[in-house]
C-alpha cells in the first residue's frame, strides 16, 4: 500500500479505515447525529439502533451475543476494564484467589496493569515464559495454575513477531482450574477466523484500528454471567449495563461493526490468503538480497499472515529506518511505546541478545499491499543497506 510517496509496511501498528467501512460511518457524523442514549426522539432511536446493530456484528465475528459486547476507546481500555475491573471486585469480596498469570510477550498495557495490581492491590503476578518461537508452554502454564489463580491473560496473536497461540488448549486448561481466561485479541481479526473465540474465552479485547475500523473505538467481550463480577473503571450515567459509562461515539461504533462484517465476508478470506502469499514473497525477495537476515519468531504458517520480523545482521535497525525515510514506513516494535527508546521486551523474551534486538525490524503488510509495493520496498531496503555499509558488497547465506 502506498500513501503519497510512502510505502506503508506497518499495518500491525494501525490499519487504514476500509473505504466501505468509512461509507457506513459518514451519515452518523452529519445526518444521523442523535445521541444514542436519547430515548425520547427518533434521532436518538436511530443512533441507538445503529449501536445495537454494531454490537450484533461484532458479536457474530467472535460468536457472542450483542449484550456481551461493551464498546470502549480501544484495546488498552478493554484490557484495563477486564483485569482491573475483575480484580477490584474480587478484592472487595475478600476472595482467596489473589494471583494473575500473564505471558512475557503480552502487550505493554497488560504488563503495566499487572504491576498496578501487584503494587496497589497486593496481587501476585506471575509472568509465563515463552519459547524461541514465542509460544507459551502448556506444561509451564499447568504448573502455575492452582486454586489461588483468579485470571490468566494471554494474547492470541503477538503484535511484534506474530506468533499465534493455541487459545482453545489454553482455555481448556485455565478453566479446568476454575480460573477466568482473558484474551487480548487485538491482532486476531486480520489473522484468524474468530467465530468460536467467545466460546473459548471469558473476556476478550479488540481494537478498531487494528482491523480496518477507526481509531478511538474498541470492544471488551464479557461473558454474560461474569458481568456482575466486573467493577467499572469509568463511572457516570450507567450506560452499557453499568460497566462503562459515557456517551457512545455512534460513528465509531458503526465503523467497528462494519469492519467486523467485512472481516466475516468471503472477500476478506480471499484477502487474508493473498496477504499470506504476499508476505511469503516479500520474505523470499528479502532473502535474495546480498545481506544476512534472520527471521525472528515462529515459522510463517504459525504467525500473523502479514508479519515479517527480521534481524539485519551487522546493522542497527534505527539507522535503516532513518535512511528509508520518507519512502518506507516500518517499525522496530510496538507503536504503543512511541517516544520511549527501549529494546523490545518481546524479542528479549524469545531469547535474542541486545545486539540482535537492535538489528531487528517488524514489517507488517496489509490487504492493500501488492507485488509492486513489495518490489519497491525490497529495492529501497537494499539501497539503504548499501548506503549504511559504505556501498560495500556483502554476500552471505541467509537464515530465512
Amino acid at each position: 500500500m502506498k500513501t503519497g510517496k510512502v510505502l506503508y509496511f506497518d499495518h500491525q501498528a494501525t490499519t487504514p479505515v476500509c473505504k466501505q467501512v468509512l461509507r457506513k460511518m459518514n451519515p452518523y457524523y452529519s445526518e444521523l447525529y442523535g445521541n444514542p442514549h436519547s430515548s425520547e426522539h427518533i434521532l436518538g432511536w436511530r443512533s441507538s439502533q445503529a449501536v445495537e446493530q454494531a454490537a450484533q456484528q461484532v458479536g457474530r465475528l467472535i460468536g457472542s451475543d450483542a449484550d456481551e459486547i461493551i464498546f470502549t476507546s480501544g484495546a488498552t481500555e478493554s484490557n484495563n476494564l477486564a483485569l482491573l475491573g475483575l480484580v477490584k471486585n474480587t478484592v472487595a469480596k475478600g476472595s482467596k484467589r489473589n494471583k494473575i498469570l500473564v505471558s512475557s510477550i503480552e502487550h505493554k498495557c497488560v504488563l503495566a496493569i499487572g504491576r498496578v495490581l501487584q503494587e496497589q492491590l497486593g496481587f501476585q503476578v506471575e509472568t509465563l515464559s515463552v519459547d524461541r518461537k514465542g509460544f507459551v508452554s502448556l506444561s509451564r502454564l499447568k504448573e502455575s495454575l492452582g486454586d489461588d489463580v483468579l485470571i490468566v491473560s494471554i494474547m492470541a496473536v503477538n503484535n511484534e513477531i506474530g506468533s499465534i497461540q493455541d487459545i482453545q488448549a489454553i482455555a481448556r486448561m485455565v478453566r479446568s482450574f476454575g480460573a477466568i481466561f482473558h484474551c487480548d485479541a487485538a491482532q486476531s481479526p486480520i489473522a484468524l477466523k474468530m467465530n468460536d473465540f467467545a466460546q473459548d474465552t471469558d473476556m476478550l479485547s479488540l481494537s478498531g484500528h487494528k482491523m480496518y475500523a477507526p481509531k478511538g473505538v474498541g470492544v471488551l467481550y464479557i461473558r454474560r454471567d461474569l458481568q456482575n463480577e466486573i467493577e467499572p473503571i469509568v463511572y457516570g450515567g450507567g450506560q452499557q449495563n453499568g460497566l462503562r459509562s459515557g456517551t457512545l461515539p455512534t460513528p465509531l461504533c458503526v465503523g467497528m461493526g462494519a469492519a467486523a462484517e467485512f472481516l466475516m465476508s468471503e472477500q476478506s478470506i480471499n484477502l487474508r490468503n493473498q496477504l499470506s502469499s504476499n508476505r511469503k514473497l516479500f520474505l523470499k525477495k528479502l532473502s535474495m538480497l546480498p545481506w544476512q537476515i534472520t527471521l525472528n519468531g515462529p515459522p510463517l504458517n504459525s504467525r500473523h499472515p502479514g508479519n515479517v520480523n527480521v534481524e539485519f545482521n551487522g546493522f542497527i535497525a534505527q539507522d535503516i529506518l532513518g535512511v528509508l525515510q520518507p519512502y518506507l514506513a516500518a517499525s522496530t516494535g510496538s507503536a504503543c511505546t512511541s517516544g520511549i527508546l527501549e529494546n523490545s521486551h518481546v524479542l528479549k523474551a524469545i531469547g535474542l541478545s541486545r545486539e540482535q534486538i537492535e538489528a531487528s525490524i517488524r514489517f507488517s503488510l496489509g490487504f492493500d499491499t501488492d507485488e509492486e509495493d513489495i518490489d519497491e520496498a525490497v529495492e529501497l531496503i537494499d539501497k539503504a543497506l548499501q548506503l549504511l555499509s559504505g556501498n560495500s558488497s556483502k554476500v552471505t547465506t541467509n537464515s530465512v
